[in-house]
């Protein structure tokens, strides 16, 4: 009996075994029938199920996107050196103005007087010392006789001594003349250029953007600097872009640039990128970097504090058959390589593409695709609750 129920086992393991490996080959099976469906289709699907968008020729660009400011590239705050009353100012703004015109005046009544007294205190030293030259003359007269007679006894050495003594008092009274004059010649000439700062003359050909000071008001140099008006010139203008710090490694000197202002949207204008500077500035826990842009402004049409949206061309292709981004599936292994999968005779066929210049929506293909064909973006279907109720309407994945 015990040999008889061995006999018996045996094909039920066998048996057992061969069913694992079948349900082994089976889950295979379904793994790469799923990984093929993924990256080359379902091509039992019939092409109503699908959505698609043709393959066409066109040009591409990649860019970086900021907000921007205009600004002058050049401008100057018109001040004034000299405290006092404003008692002119013979500009407005918009007017245009050339280096040395008139732009204001201080009232010079106080340095005029300063100047006035500083001259007379000049002329009474001049006088002074024009007096102890001819003393001086007369001492050193003096001295000599004295100087004579000593040597011959014929007077006391007291009346030479005071006679030498004098002469040298006297030569110290037209040392300090000259320099007490001197010290007033540069008092003089310090009065002399505040008198010349009451008037203020532009330092720059330009256009007055801004008047902070108006006739009648008193301003006071001491304390601070005050600004009467700003001269800037608007033949360039600079864009200051403020780029987030994730893009701004990409971006560089020199990169090729175009804008469009928040007044004149149609309007692209395009430039370069002159500088980036290192030092961010922090918006709302944003970090941002300043890059300047410079534009010719002939026109005027760019006008300061105008809001622009810049973008910055990473790359750009001309004359490019180009896919829906969203119709790449991506090569398991190799580097910018993908499939496409595309509607042919009512069939989805999966091709091979080589990509290159990408953005959000559309990407360069290189080969592999071409203008006309259909692309699969995506795949419609039917909710069963729908086509229970016989309701014709699809959702999109």
């Amino acid at each position: 009996m015990l040999q008889k129920n061995e006999q018996v086992s045996a094909p039920r393991v066998s048996r057992t075994k061969s069913k694992r490996w079948l349900w082994g080959l089976a889950i295979a099976a379904l793994l790469l029938g799923g990984l093929g469906w993924y990256y080359l289709g379902n091509e039992s699907n019939s092409a109503a199920s699908y959505r698609t968008q043709p393959v066409i020729k066109g040009d591409l660009e990649k860019t970086v996107t900021a907000l921007a400011q205009v600004r002058p590239k050049t401008f100057v705050d018109v001040g004034t050196q000299v405290s006092g009353q404003l008692r002119r100012v013979a500009v407005e703004i918009g007017d245009t103005v050339k280096k040395g015109d008139l732009i204001a005046q201080i009232d010079p009544t106080v340095y005029q007087t300063r100047v006035l007294a500083g001259r007379a205190k000049i002329d009474n030293l001049k006088a002074q010392l024009d007096q102890a030259r001819a003393q001086l003359v007369l001492d050193q007269a003096r001295e000599d006789r004295a100087r004579q007679l000593y040597s011959t006894n014929a007077t006391s050495k007291d009346a030479f001594e005071l006679a030498t003594a004098n002469l040298k008092i006297n030569q110290g009274k037209i040392a300090s003349f000259e320099a007490q004059i001197k010290e007033m010649e540069a008092t003089l000439a310090g009065d002399e250029a505040n008198l010349n700062y009451t008037k203020i003359f532009a330092p720059q050909d330009g256009t007055i953007v801004d008047q902070i000071a108006f006739e009648g008001q008193t301003l006071n140099a001491n304390q601070t600097a005050p600004i009467i008006a700003r001269i800037a010139d608007l033949d360039v203008m600079t864009v200051w872009a403020q780029v987030a710090e994730a893009d701004v490694p990409r971006v560089v000197a020199g990169m090729p640039v175009y804008f469009t202002t928040l007044g004149m949207p149609e309007k692209r204008y395009s430039a370069v990128v002159r500088q980036v500077l290192p030092t961010p500035q922090t918006v709302n826990d944003v970090i941002l970097y300043n890059v300047l842009i410079d534009v010719p402004n002939k026109e005027r049409e760019l006008m300061t504090n105008m809001t622009a949206q810049v973008f910055f061309v990473l790359g750009a292709v001309k004359d490019a058959t180009l896919v829906p981004t969203a119709a790449l599936r991506p090569h398991p292994r190799e580097k910018d390589v993908y499939f496409v999968r595309v509607l042919e005779d009512g069939q989805i066929k999966p091709k091979r593409v080589t990509v290159g210049l990408q953005d959000r929506n559309l990407s360069e293909v290189k080969s592999g695709l071409n203008p006309g064909d259909q692309a699969v973006i995506g795949q419609m279907q039917r909710n069963a609750e729908q086509k229970q109720k016989g309701i014709g309407v699809g959702r999109f994945k």
